[in-house]
């Protein structure tokens, strides 16, 4: 693939003073050159999301309708785009495709969704009435290991709302974003989504500028910090949707053979790097050995290669720094004497693969168990006391997500109901819908994304009064 990949900035194409180079994963080369944004262009941008917003924010019909003519681009385009997304992401070639088809569920359901107008008196007195109206303009950051939907999270409620937006993914995977900026081109008016990339210097720009009134930023908890530091001396509004270390916990009636798949889906998919996948798994004693062994042949099983490849399951870990962190929390491990079930060690050969790797006979204070590893690697920890299990699935500054998992599904839900976190699952994982509002508690972020509750995320209430006297 050879591909000049440009911004868009007020509706154009935009090249850079300077450009960067994004790595193939799977060859650990750079693959393409994105542009370097300059601090001028992204004043430009800013500038043209300003002027935009005017118009934007009067014609809901005509939001709704330019979401729509979104959403048909992403599907007809989605081959096209999954293999850009591949290239710069590692994900197989069907998951990238299926990314990108993602994103138009998401753009079709916002623009579908209602707005509400909500009238709280209406008498001889006066007429009250609660609105929601568009905050400006929206900077938007994203991450790398789904660039296109979680882009999309921000995009089609912040439009919707009337708002306008200034985008920048991440480094690591621009070229995606940089498509979808040009694809909409010709669907959305000049202003309403600029699509700038650079690096961290450009995040920094853009979380201190004084245009924007919200941020929208998904990422590590300690960038996320940074957001809401640099978003503080100006109040500009943020939504933070930052890390997780979602616990898995099997009930003492779990039947291994049966929910071993969806165990292993939910933790390995997108090859582990998902905020939300299970991160670690507590175990009843009697089950655990059934439980490791189930998961450890699954891993064994995994395909892994370049993503490309027909067959391929998994790809690489997206970038070098994500990569040596890895190989770094699973050597701790079992330095500290844990177990590799299966994998445990990188693979030979060009590019950041992993193997799938399964580790017990590992407990509460290893790294890898009390810390995010957002990649091919889960702990199993066993467990002889439920209340226990609980105590140190919740013990942890992470509140993104967690399941329960058990054949009694309303004592397994009672249980769920227990976890410190701000989606708990009952007998599966990483089910999520445009309409369900996902978001963390504690370090795990600050509001939420999707639904109307996402929408609202994008909106500041006002009251129309009305007196009648």
């Amino acid at each position: 693939m050879s591909e000049t990949f440009s911004m868009t900035i007020d509706g154009a194409a935009v090249t850079a003073p300077g450009t960067f180079g994004v790595i193939n994963p799977a060859t650990g080369e750079v693959a393409e050159q994105a542009p370097d944004a300059s601090r001028e262009q992204l004043d430009a941008a800013m500038a043209a999301a300003r002027a935009a917003y005017a118009e934007w924010r009067r014609d809901e019909s005509a939001r709704r309708k330019a979401l729509l003519e979104a959403a048909d681009v992403m599907f007809a385009r989605s081959e096209e785009i999954g293999r850009i997304l591949t290239l710069e992401q590692g994900k197989p070639l069907a998951d990238a495709t299926m990314e990108v088809v993602g994103a138009g569920v998401w753009l079709k359901y916002f623009a579908e969704l209602e707005l509400p107008r909500e009238v709280i008196q209406d008498d001889a007195n006066a007429q009250v009435e609660v609105v929601r109206r568009p905050m400006g303009v929206v900077a938007a950051i994203t991450p790398w290991n789904y660039p296109l939907l979680l882009g999309v999270w921000k995009i089609a409620p912040a439009l919707l709302a009337g708002n306008t937006m200034v985008l920048k993914p991440s480094p690591f995977t621009p070229l995606s974003s940089l498509k979808l900026g040009e694809v909409l081109r010709d669907v959305l008016p000049p202003g309403v989504l600029n699509v700038v990339t650079g690096g961290d210097e450009l995040g920094a720009w853009m979380t201190a500028h004084d245009v924007p009134r919200k941020i929208s930023f998904t990422g590590s908890v300690a960038t996320g910090k940074r957001v809401a530091a640099a978003a503080a001396p100006d109040l500009k509004r943020v939504t933070l949707e930052l890390g997780g270390n979602d616990p898995a916990i099997l009930l003492d009636d779990a039947d291994p053979a049966a929910v071993a798949d969806r165990l292993f889906g939910a933790a390995f998919q997108n090859n582990g790097q998902v905020c939300s996948a299970i991160k670690r798994v507590y175990v009843p004693e009697a089950l655990y050995g059934d439980v490791v062994d189930a998961l450890a042949e699954r891993a064994k099983a995994a395909k892994v290669g370049d993503g490309m490849e027909e067959g391929v399951q998994y790809g690489p870990i997206n970038n070098r720094p994500q990569f040596e962190r890895v190989s770094e929390l699973v050597a701790d491990a079992i330095s500290g004497g844990a177990r590799a079930a299966a994998g445990g060690r990188p693979v030979d050969g060009p590019g950041y693969f992993f193997e799938p790797t399964i580790l017990a006979d590992i407990e509460d204070g290893a790294r890898i168990v009390d810390e995010e590893q957002f990649g091919p690697a889960l702990p199993v920890v066993k467990y002889t006391d439920l209340e226990e299990a609980l105590a140190r699935a919740n013990g942890t500054h992470f509140g993104l997500s967690g399941s329960v998992w058990g054949a009694d599904a309303d004592r397994a839900a009672e249980i769920a109901g227990r976890l410190e976190c701000g989606t708990a699952w009952v007998n599966t994982h990483l089910a999520l819908a445009p309409n369900q509002p996902f978001g963390g508690f504690k370090w795990s972020g600050v509001g939420v994304e999707n639904g109307p509750w996402g929408l609202y995320g994008f909106t500041e209430l006002q009251v129309i009064h009305r007196s009648k006297l």
